[in-house]
């Protein structure tokens, strides 16, 4: 994916070298960096509900441009570092907020490290701070993604060594500056990530090692299906829920719980901001006061106690256990909770996850959780995606098809039963199978495109309606 082009960087500049003693550098008062683009990578897909959530989330009379692969937003400049801060607080589908430094066109990488010397980094962080370098490619003409992230590295500590006669450390777990470079066939830009670790850790998940539904996933299928945990949206039921994703995210939603209220961001440690954390705090506490009692009920369950239980103790870390009603059931069995509401649900795919031509079973794979770009790798280039690719548990914890032999089963009585229960409610699922309506022998109303990591997949709309058309002639849904 290229990177549309910002603004231009006014031109590469050279910093004079002035001999400064080892160890004389005192921390100065700097000015701030200059306002530029804040770009929020998401999902592919996504796109669009993103931008309305920024809206949303933003005064009126921003400019927010919607771009492939996620979200231009120009604040003004002084209003650029509160921008950043409400979007990391409050967005729950951006994979990370970052803020554009410097652009322009390269050949090789002597021209990347000019590219990032015409950056003030004093303004960031000081020789005494961290830093870490990541870097993705679409058509990229370099050999190496690595030497292009050590020339970047190279061009901020000779800066800062030039500056002030020190030069700040790599750290590639918890860096105080965390750099993005994104490489184009011909164009390169330079990002500073405000967010730190992806923004779909919400900070309550703890158990690692199988492959959970992400928080951001999950968001946007629920704004996919226009469900905000209003009144008038009715109850919310994720029938196979696994790890509880979707029904967490949803309680946050009809909690109004911001997203980012329980976790710490990058931003929080570099100079830009440090003048900046009282009003952060006044934001955080006014995100903690607007928390409120749901006005709707959520449902969620699952075939396997033990799944059940890790749905409800995930709930209880993210503080919405009270907000969810849990059940162990088969989705095959389940009785309609209420008279309407929205079923939405993202089924146990039967097999290892695996993108479309790498093959099924034990040969399937997924981008690690901790993935720094989410769908933004293009592994023709970078080396380090397929070290960085580990084989992917099934995404039910291990559980077979609930009360099925196969997938086909499975849809075909879980529509049956629908037909039976939840007549008058609005079914969503989420599949990277894209004859599920023929499998259920429902007529879809809508389809929305969405990815799971690598995978691509669709999101079906089934309404539930007693007397209406459907594949096959049968009636009971459309």
């Amino acid at each position: 994916m290229t990177a549309p082009p910002t603004r231009p960087p006014g031109g590469p500049r050279r910093i004079p070298r002035e001999a400064n003693a080892p160890g004389s550098y005192r921390p100065e008062r700097v000015e701030p960096p200059p306002g530029g683009s804040l770009f929020l990578p998401c999902a592919a897909g996504v796109e669009s509900l993103l931008a309305e959530e920024c809206a949303r989330l933003l005064p009126q009379g921003m400019v927010i441009e919607t771009s492939r692969g996620g979200v231009y937003i120009d604040p003004p400049a002084s209003a650029a570092i509160e921008t950043a801060m409400r979007l990391n607080l409050g967005s729950r589908l951006a994979q990370r907020v970052l803020w554009q430094v410097a652009s322009g066109r390269y050949e090789d990488e002597h021209h990347l490290y000019d590219i990032a010397r015409g950056v003030r980094w004093e303004a960031w962080i000081t020789p005494r701070q961290t830093l870490r370098v990541d870097t993705s490619a679409y058509r990229s003409p370099l050999r190496s993604l690595n030497f292009a992230s050590l020339r970047i590295k190279d061009a901020v500590c000779d800066h800062l060594r030039d500056l002030c006669g020190e030069r700040p450390s790599v750290d590639t777990y918890r860096p105080d500056l965390s750099l993005v470079l994104h490489l184009g066939p011909e164009h390169a830009t330079l990002s500073v990530d405000l967010s730190g670790e992806a923004l779909f850790k919400r900070g309550w998940r703890e158990v690692k090692g199988e492959a959970p539904l992400k928080e951001t996933l999950a968001a946007a299928m629920l704004a996919a299906a226009g469900w905000h945990g209003r009144e008038q949206d009715g109850g919310l039921l994720d029938p196979c829920c696994g790890a509880g994703t979707i029904a967490i995210e949803a309680a946050q939603v009809a909690c109004g719980i911001a997203p980012g209220l329980n976790r710490a961001f990058a931003f929080e440690r570099l100079l830009p901001f440090r003048e900046h954390l009282s009003p952060w705090r006044q934001l955080r506490e006014q995100a903690q006061d607007a928390i409120h009692a749901p006005t709707v009920p959520i449902w969620a369950g699952d075939v396997s106690f033990r799944m059940t239980d890790f749905a409800t103790r995930n709930a209880e870390r993210a503080g919405v256990a009270r907000a969810i009603e849990f059940k162990t059931a088969d989705a095959l069995q389940r009785p309609c909770p209420a008279e309407r509401g929205t079923l939405l649900m993202n089924p146990p795919y039967g097999e290892r996850i695996a993108p479309k031509g790498q093959g099924q079973g034990s040969q399937g794979y997924a981008p690690r959780e901790d993935d720094r770009y989410g769908d933004r790798y293009d592994g023709r280039n970078d080396s380090r995606y397929a070290r960085e690719r580990q084989p992917a548990p099934r995404q039910d914890g291990g559980e077979a098809f609930e009360g099925a032999a196969d997938a086909s089963d499975f849809y075909a009585r879980l529509a049956a039963h629908w037909k039976k229960q939840y007549t008058g409610w609005t079914a969503w699922v989420l599949t990277p199978e894209p004859k599920l309506p023929s499998l259920m022998r429902l007529k879809e109303s809508r389809r929305v495109p969405l990815w799971n990591g690598a995978i691509e997949c669709r999101m079906f709309r089934f309404d539930m309606v007693a007397g209406g058309n459907r594949k096959g002639g049968e009636d009971g849904a459309q």
